[in-house]
């Protein structure tokens, strides 16, 4: 635990085994919102990168996991406050590679947006930029999660369907929802500028599935950005890193193992 902005703030950190270099990548796992915490990147992708010789970070967004819940503080620029405040405490001042999920993946393009010289690349599951379509779309979905989420008989489906634990986490994350200003404050963004997309320059992946929430425009992302190349995984929804955690793992080691490449190069 280490306090960031004065949350008490979780955070795991893996050494590189067996480095290739003396300068390994630096992978920046950022998780979603709501029910999601850094255990969706710590039980899937973290030991796996570690092994493959790059260090490995990850953590808990406030009122996430075993991160500390203020009542207010939501708006996505809180959100990229605490990522800088955090890689600043933890000695991070190199480009890294942010790979984030859902929101996770919203908070790495703003973070690029405001410290192009801090990111190596962008792995984006299943995310987009803070525009005004990605406002209205993260509005509409919170206000569902607070009206349904605990409702007695979608949790008995989702026990039914993906097991009590799921359920439970479901219950827990509207409980949080509600106790906090999240529905009001995330969708304001700040939302990013055409000029601030196009700064935006690093590479970016962008992993889609299917039938996830961008199913309506599969190549969105990538005509907002300078440099985004689209992967989409067939048959998936928006739960694309949980479900096919191994077919998003080896996409992205091999994206960062060749970026990497290519700089040693």
């Amino acid at each position: 635990m280490i306090e960031v902005r004065g949350i008490r703030t979780h955070y795991q950190r893996m050494p590189a085994k067996n480095p290739r270099s003396a300068s390994p990548p630096v992978v920046v796992f950022v998780h979603g919102l709501g029910y999601d915490s850094l255990a969706s990147f710590y039980l899937t992708l973290a030991a796996p990168f570690a092994e493959a010789g790059m260090e490995v970070f990850t953590y808990d967004l406030r009122a996430h996991g075993r991160t500390e819940r203020p009542a207010t503080g939501y708006r996505l620029s809180d959100f990229v406050d605490d990522l800088t405040e955090l890689l600043d405490l933890n000695g991070i001042h190199q480009p890294v590679h942010l790979v984030g999920n859902s929101f996770g993946g919203t908070i790495a393009f703003s973070f690029a947006a405001r410290h192009p010289g801090r990111v190596r690349s962008i792995v984006s599951i299943e995310a987009e930029p803070a525009t005004e379509p990605w406002a209205e779309k993260m509005g509409r979905t919170l206000e569902i999660v607070v009206a349904e989420m605990d409702n007695e008989e979608n949790l008995r489906w989702l026990a039914e369907t993906f097991g009590s634990h799921h359920a439970r986490l479901a219950k827990a994350a509207a409980a949080m929802i509600r106790a906090t200003s999240i529905v009001e404050e995330v969708p304001q963004g700040p939302l990013l500028s055409s000029a601030e997309l196009a700064s935006i320059t690093c590479p970016v992946l962008s992993i889609l599935g299917s039938e996830g929430f961008q199913s309506d425009d599969l190549t969105a992302v990538e005509s907002l950005l300078p440099d985004c190349r689209t992967e989409v995984i067939d048959g998936q929804n928006h739960s694309v890193l949980v479900e096919r955690h191994r077919t998003v793992r080896d996409m992205v080691l091999g994206w960062v193992n060749a970026l990497h490449d290519r700089a040693a190069a």
